[in-house]
């Protein structure tokens, strides 16, 4: 959809970005928090998307792995977002929760809607900013310059109380309910993507910086 804006609109957006710090991973305690390696064998940590998984190719959704899950961990939570969209706060392209901590990734497309005909994804999957569950693919406008999409990921205690593991059609609101008070360890793995202007991918499978902490 962003793609039939015109380049001079995205020119004239290009300062005007939700922000980092609005990030879900920023707005949450985690001092103290373990770490999470993510990776993926697609494209390098901080290089370039692939034009297979957006809205200029297949639109699926890239592959992941992760590794030091700790002890303990009930369950997996990810949510995908990307922090330059030109909106109060960061579009929402990716959230599943309930993912099984045994499992070492998600394979590439892996990220649908739930009851899909070609399979579900491993875990529950929620709504991303266009109120629809699976995969939004990057598309940002022609002329806006660099989008992060940043894919959070973490590893998270049983619940407490009457806190519910996951909510059907979970949206951005209900993910932080889902995981407030309950996470182990975090990570995260940025990937890039942009019209109108070219990006190395770089070396596949490169480590992933760590979550921010405090």
């Amino acid at each position: 959809m962003l793609e039939k804006l015109p380049h001079w609109i995205g020119s004239a957006l290009a300062n005007v970005r939700a922000g980092h710090d609005k990030l879900a991973i920023a707005t949450l305690y985690l001092a103290g928090t373990a770490r999470l390696d993510v990776t993926s064998p697609a494209f390098a940590a901080g290089g370039r998307l692939p034009v297979r998984f957006t809205a200029d190719g297949a639109g699926v959704s890239p592959p992941l792995l992760w590794r030091g899950v700790p002890d303990g961990t009930h369950s997996l939570a990810l949510i995908v977002e990307d922090p330059d969209a030109p909106a109060p706060r960061p579009f929402v392209h990716a959230v599943v929760t309930a993912i099984d901590p045994a499992l070492p990734g998600l394979d590439e497309g892996a990220i649908r809607a739930d009851g899909d005909a070609a399979g579900e994804a491993d875990g529950d999957t929620g709504r991303n900013s266009y109120l629809q569950e699976g995969w939004l693919p990057p598309d940002p406008p022609t002329g806006h310059g660099s989008h992060d999409y940043v894919f959070q990921l973490f590893a998270l205690a049983a619940p407490a109380g009457d806190q519910a593991e996951g909510r059907p059609n979970a949206g951005r609101s209900d993910f932080r309910d889902v995981i407030d008070g309950r996470i182990l360890a975090a990570g995260i793995l940025v990937g890039t993507y942009s019209r109108g202007q070219e990006a190395d991918a770089g070396p596949a499978g490169a480590a992933v910086a760590s979550a921010p902490a405090g």
